[in-house]
């Protein structure tokens, strides 16, 4: 049978379009279906890139006994989680309360009223190793409905008010900047692994707002352990089968403690984060290796991930073949004969790609560096940067020869708030490497996200081919109001700070929790769900919250209205306990937390583009700025008063000038790098 998912945007809900199972999408129609039927909703969420995703469809969804089981008894619903990020919010905090646990696929069951009352992940088909099967649960939950009603009702009464209480949120007095010592505390002498990077045990993500946040800390505290627990996880990630040592790029997570076997999707937002954390990171060392990871991360997505449109799809998938990994994994044979091809050695390469006969993982190779390649290249009497620049020649011949081979899905879908993160990621790099056509590339995309997204005056969260649905959520404006800032900072082009303003002020009017301080989730006037989700976790992806805190308290530096600096404390309040308890779920808001507690800066450089400019703007970017907002722009623009901070700012006998001031108290303007540089070091 075809089912109603044909003609849908989500390309994950168009995989499921061919199977028996009669899915609706998420809808009011579902739901009066249900009702009129007196059956439950069993609800499914995934994503694309989802490996048990595609397991469980494969076991149960195109399995005809239970479709028809489902069919017959329930009305089920298909939702993609990236699509519809508060739908999934909800009803992962109510399997998560149900069963300790939660991830994807997400399988609910739920009233005709969508309330749910029993849920869990996936399920095989049938037991197996203890877990009960699919078909089994179905029937389960079956004669629940039907013999014993009044335990389903009360049970999913006591679910929603259990998640309506979690849901609230009560604001410190005061903000206690001194939460961060204790956050950097707990996680560099508890949570961080010093033998293999990252932090916590297996499976490992990248937890890259972790590792932004502890090299900001560094910038303002001079915490070496800080900086050494950041560098030391970036540089192991790097070298670990986490990171794609052909095309560049970092899978989701890894399954191991060593980074070495990951779980092979990867995600347009781990990587947004992760690069600028690797530019940020070199710009505090001077590591090379650091810089270079940042530009083969943002290449990757420049590659393989860019829309015709100038937005960026979301991911791309585990599988290929039907098998996970399958693209990007090398047996001994194929490896030697791409690098002998190449003009290299494949035995030195094969040593230092440790790729063997038997493989390190069933039977293949994953690209990994066992050993630094400084170190490597000691052991084997080599010059180092002529074995790097052999190595860029194998990587790219790797990566040539694996594109003959049939790719990983790929979810095409626009994302704003990922396509947000894509901008911040090249206006931050751009920067920091001056590289002016990262920075072009932000300007790319947020012209498309302002062109594409925007209907009737109001942003949108999803495009595809041409197609806008989906009203913004919180995270598409607030991260958008961010990546404008960022925009704005690399490039002095001012539309994108009114852009940014714009995009905060529709924040605070429509998401705002007025009682409760913090921001929703979903718009006042959202579609309802049984409980209004409130996004409280810097998670996968930042919170809109603690995105809307970083926008608020720049935007007081901009504009020295003392109000925007009132929703960043109001944030941070709400927050902070959490933040000092739990570090790791709180990245994104303790980095901003120390941008609070550094002295504010506020940073203008004026006068006319060249290399006199040029040479200040560089100095604004040589190092982290904790608490400081930049700048630049010619007399015209600083005439323009779309930046308050610009105001009477003027270029000095001529010459491109930078004023430095704090909590808007002045230097004298300075027109040398070296007396700016001067400035900006000064405690």
């Amino acid at each position: 049978m075809v089912n109603r998912l044909g003609d849908a945007s989500s390309p994950y809900l168009r995989q499921h379009r061919d199977n028996p199972v009669d899915w609706y999408g998420w809808g009011d129609d579902a739901f009066a279906e249900a009702r009129a039927r007196d059956v439950p909703v069993f609800l499914s969420i995934g994503y694309s890139a989802c490996h048990w995703c595609h397991v469980m469809a494969h076991e149960s969804f195109e399995d005809d006994e239970v479709a028809a089981f489902l069919n017959q008894h329930y009305v089920s619903i298909k939702v993609d989680r990236e699509e519809r990020p508060d739908v999934d919010a909800v009803y992962m905090d109510a399997v998560t309360a149900l069963t300790g646990r939660g991830g994807w696929p997400l399988s609910a069951f739920l009233t005709p009223e969508a309330v749910p009352f029993f849920g869990g992940t996936y399920w095989p088909r049938t037991d197996q190793h203890g877990m009960a099967g699919f078909l089994r649960i179905l029937g389960a939950v079956h004669d629940a409905w039907t013999q014993r009603r009044d335990e389903v009702t009360r049970s999913a009464t006591e679910l929603a008010g259990e998640i309506a209480r979690r849901a609230v949120t009560t604001p410190s007095r005061t903000v206690d900047v001194g939460v961060t010592d204790m956050a950097a505390n707990a996680v560099v002498h508890h949570a961080w692994d010093r033998r293999h990077g990252g932090f916590g045990d297996a499976p490992k993500f990248p937890q890259a707002m972790t590792i932004d946040y502890l090299i900001e800390r560094s910038a303002r505290t001079r915490d070496d352990a800080a900086l050494d627990a950041a560098t030391h996880s970036l540089m192991a990630m790097s070298r670990g089968g986490i990171h794609d040592h052909a095309a560049g790029g970092f899978h989701r997570y890894s399954t191991d403690e060593r980074w070495l076997v990951p779980h092979f999707e990867k995600m347009l937002y781990d990587n947004a984060l992760l690069a600028p954390a690797y530019a940020r990171a070199w710009s505090v060392t001077g590591a090379p290796r650091l810089a270079a990871v940042a530009r083969s991360t943002l290449d990757y997505l420049l590659r393989e991930l860019r829309d015709p449109s100038g937005g960026f799809h979301s991911a791309t998938d585990a599988d290929s073949e039907g098998e996970e990994g399958r693209f990007f994994v090398w047996s001994a044979d194929e490896f030697a004969e791409v690098v002998t091809g190449a003009g290299a050695d494949a035995a030195r390469f094969a040593a230092f790609f440790g790729v063997t006969a038997r493989g390190n993982w069933e039977g293949t190779n994953i690209l990994h560096e066992p050993v630094d390649r400084r170190e490597f290249c000691d052991q084997h009497g080599l010059d180092l940067a002529g074995f790097e620049a052999e190595l860029d020649r194998v990587a790219l011949a790797l990566r040539e020869h694996r594109a003959t081979r049939v790719p990983p899905g790929l979810d095409d879908k626009v994302l704003t708030s990922w396509n947000a993160l894509a901008i911040r990621a090249f206006a931050i790099c751009g920067a920091i490497l001056d590289e002016p056509a990262y920075v072009d590339a932000a300007r790319v995309t947020a012209e498309f996200l302002h062109d594409a997204l925007v209907v009737d005056g109001r942003l949108h969260h999803v495009w595809h081919e041409g197609r806008v649905t989906v009203p913004a959520f919180l995270e598409d404006v607030a991260y958008l109001a961010v990546a404008c800032l960022d925009l704005y900072a690399a490039s002095g082009d001012r539309r994108w700070f009114v852009a940014a303003t714009r995009w905060a002020e529709d924040a605070v009017a429509r998401f705002h929790d007025d009682a409760g301080g913090a921001y929703f989730s979903t718009a006042h006037d959202a579609e309802p769900l049984y409980v209004r989700p409130k996004d409280t976790w810097d998670n996968a992806t930042p919170a809109g919250s603690s995105v809307v805190c970083e926008a608020a308290l720049r935007l007081a530096g901009y504009t020295g209205d003392a109000v925007w600096r009132d929703r960043a404390d109001e944030v941070v309040r709400v927050f902070q306990r959490d933040a000092a308890r739990t570090p790791t779920g709180f990245g994104w808001l303790l980095r901003v937390i120390e941008q609070v507690a550094a002295e504010p800066r506020e940073v203008a450089v004026v006068g006319p583009p060249g290399p006199a400019r040029a040479a200040l703007v560089r100095e604004l970017w040589r190092r982290p700025l904790p608490g400081a907002v930049v700048a630049v722009a010619t007399e015209d623009d600083a005439r323009s008063g779309d930046v308050p901070l610009l105001t009477a700012r003027v270029t000095v006998d001529g010459a491109p000038a930078a004023y430095v001031c704090r909590g808007f108290v002045c230097d004298r303007p300075v027109t040398s790098a070296g007396d700016l540089r001067a400035l900006l070091e000064r405690p």
